[in-house]
């Protein structure tokens, strides 16, 4: 990658997150400590706002606009990939936000592009048994829960057929055992526990907001040994 791609990539990155270290930037581009300096003081000099914050790292100034990011036919045709995978392993909501995401990204592609995206969609098939398919669209509104620290409702059958009503708070989505599952503090248990989202019978967002202020982090949960 010549510098100037870099440059571009290195702005494109700080766009897409609040703050960025030295350190990430250095193993993204593969670059040392020192040209990463170098790259952000020539970022700074084109007359983008680039600003650090101790112990959190650089950030975009609040305000800038930056022109839409371009994507080259690779990128898209990456994605393309990608979209055989959620359709595959992604409830109906992702699916839905996905494909509007990928129609975003094939409006900005130039024409030839275009034609070359959609001869490669023709040749890409993801083959799954239909009982591993997702028939639920809570995803969505799992993950925003767990962004907005919202309490979810669930009407939750078990593994013995059995339903009950449980208000829980989710800490984060794991995908194993070839399916979704929340982790979540269950107030009906009064534990953290691990709810399959293909038994949930029922969800409801909730306006009420966490109850425990600071969670165990999702890595520290135990999965199952065997699954």
């Amino acid at each position: 990658m010549n510098r100037v791609d870099r440059l571009f990539g290195i702005v494109t990155l700080l766009q897409s997150r609040k703050y960025v270290t030295a350190e990430h930037i250095s193993k993204q581009f593969d670059i040392s400590i020192r040209t990463v300096y170098r790259d952000i003081k020539a970022v700074g000099e084109a007359g983008i706002p680039v600003s650090f914050e101790p112990n959190k790292g650089y950030f975009i100034v609040s305000g800038y606009f930056t022109p839409p990011v371009a994507f080259s036919l690779e990128e898209a045709n990456a994605l393309l990939l990608s979209q055989s995978l959620v359709n595959g392993f992604g409830d109906k909501s992702i699916q839905t936000y996905f494909d509007q995401a990928l129609t975003k990204i094939r409006a900005v592609l130039k024409q030839v592009d275009k034609e070359k995206m959609e001869q490669l969609d023709q040749r890409i098939k993801l083959q799954l048994p239909k009982r591993l398919v997702p028939e639920f669209d809570y995803i969505t509104v799992i993950q925003e829960a767990i962004l907005e620290q919202k309490q979810l409702h669930l009407a939750y059958k078990n593994i013995a057929e059995e339903v009950s009503e449980r208000m829980i708070e989710p800490i984060g989505l794991i995908f194993y055992a070839f399916s979704w599952h929340v982790i979540a503090f269950c107030h009906l248990r009064k534990e953290y526990r691990d709810f399959k989202i293909d038994r949930i019978q029922q969800l409801t967002e909730s306006q009420k907001a966490f109850e425990i202020k600071q969670h165990m982090q999702l890595n520290d949960y135990q999965l199952p040994v065997n699954y």
